[in-house]
Order: structure tokens, then C-alpha cells, then sequence
């Protein structure tokens, strides 16, 4: 199990955010988070991530680090292993495609010039990225800046891939052709929470679907 929560509350300073969450996901498993905005989605993701413990938890286990009792010297090592897409995107403007995607490894530990260069060449075919890596994020279209932060997801081989919002800067064309990545990442294994508002994205793909709403996180049925 990759993730596994149970009666787990989240809080920020004095304010409760969710209460009671019981959620899990399997290696392979995608699975999506849906509501509002405010309710909870991102604290959800940051306390998953690291960034948030849980005020009150039974247990809480993310790729085998116990939420609950984590360092700070090993929340690099748990980011390492989880991917994070963004909504925009979040690549360097002031740096080439080649360069956005070395920064992260050289940042995380990769030394070898010839390594780096493989890693950055599997990935940016892995999503299909076609471009010139020469070029920089802002002679991109939106779709390929978002194909090359999903590369960038990938560079560490994580076992879990994050997404927040990953089509909400696209048209809708450009938008299917995300979801058909994502749909190859999961066959090949690849573990994902998607938090969306578009539904369309959800009913494209498998997966069961977890709702923010009044303080608690809870599966919903598809329609």
C-alpha cells in the first residue's frame, strides 16, 4: 500500500480543515479528489506530501514513511519519491527545457553528465514532447509546457504522481491529450491522485473519486 490513512484530522494553526480521513491507494491505483475550492483539497495533498502533519491521526503512511513521526532531514527523501504536477506548470522561464529539467537532478543528487542527459531524454519521449529542448517555457504551447512538467514528475522514477488541477490552464482538446497521458503513466504502473474540477477528466479515466465537503473526505459514486 502506497498510502494509507486512517482517522487521521488536519489542521492549520487552530482552524480544523477535515476531520476523520480514511483513505488508502494501492500501487497502480489512480484515484481523484474533487470540491470546492477551500475545502480542503490542497491540505489533503500538502499533508501527503510532507508539508502538513495531522493534528490527530491513527495512522498515517506514505511509501512507507510514517507521516506522523517524520523528521525534517527526511521529507526530502519522501519528495523524492512522489512527483507533483502543477496547474501552471511552475517551469523556470528564465532557463531552456534541457536546463528546467538538469536543475531538478542535479538538485537531487544526479552527478554524471551522460546519466543526467539519458534521464531527461527518456521522459521527455515517455510523455511525448517533441519540441527542441532548447527552446524555453514561454515558446511553448500550454500543452507542451504541461507535458514537460509531467516529464518533470518523472525525472526521480517516483512512485506516486500528484496533480493538481493539471488541466485547468487547457483547452479542451489539449486537455485530452493530457488525460491520454495520464492514462499511459497509470498502464505502466504509475500511482495517481488527480484533484480536479473537470469532470470530463474524471469520467475519461478509471478510478474512484473522493470529495472535499464539510470538513471530511469521502468516496463518491460516479454518475
Amino acid at each position: 500500500m502506497l498510502v494509507e490513512i486512517e482517522n487521521t484530522d488536519l489542521s492549520i494553526g487552530n482552524e480544523s480543515i477535515l476531520k476523520n480521513i480514511n483513505f488508502s491507494l494501492s500501487k497502480g491505483e489512480m484515484k481523484f479528489l474533487i470540491g470546492k475550492t477551500g475545502s480542503g483539497k490542497t491540505t489533503f495533498i500538502n499533508s501527503i506530501f510532507g508539508n502538513l502533519k495531522p493534528s490527530k491521526s491513527n495512522l498515517f503512511k506514505v511509501i512507507g514513511y510514517d507521516i506522523n513521526n517524520l523528521s525534517e532531514n527526511k521529507i526530502p527523501y519522501l519528495r523524492r519519491k512522489i512527483g507533483f504536477v502543477f496547474q501552471d506548470f511552475k517551469l523556470l522561464n528564465d532557463r531552456s527545457i534541457r536546463d528546467n529539467l538538469r536543475f531538478v537532478l542535479e538538485a537531487t543528487g544526479w552527478i554524471e553528465k551522460d546519466k543526467i542527459d539519458n534521464q531527461i531524454s527518456k521522459v521527455l519521449d515517455l510523455v511525448g514532447f517533441n519540441s527542441p529542448i532548447s527552446k524555453f517555457p514561454n515558446e511553448l504551447s500550454g500543452g507542451e509546457q504541461q507535458r514537460v512538467a509531467i516529464a518533470r514528475s518523472m525525472l526521480n522514477n517516483p512512485e506516486l504522481i500528484i496533480a493538481d488541477e493539471p488541466t485547468g490552464n487547457l483547452d479542451p482538446e489539449t486537455s485530452l491529450e493530457i488525460i491520454s497521458l495520464f492514462k499511459k503513466l497509470n498502464s505502466i504502473g504509475t500511482s495517481m491522485i488527480i484533484a480536479t474540477h473537470d469532470y470530463n477528466l474524471i469520467l475519461k479515466l478509471d478510478g474512484e473519486v473522493y470529495k472535499c465537503e464539510d470538513g471530511s473526505i469521502f468516496e463518491v459514486k460516479r454518475k
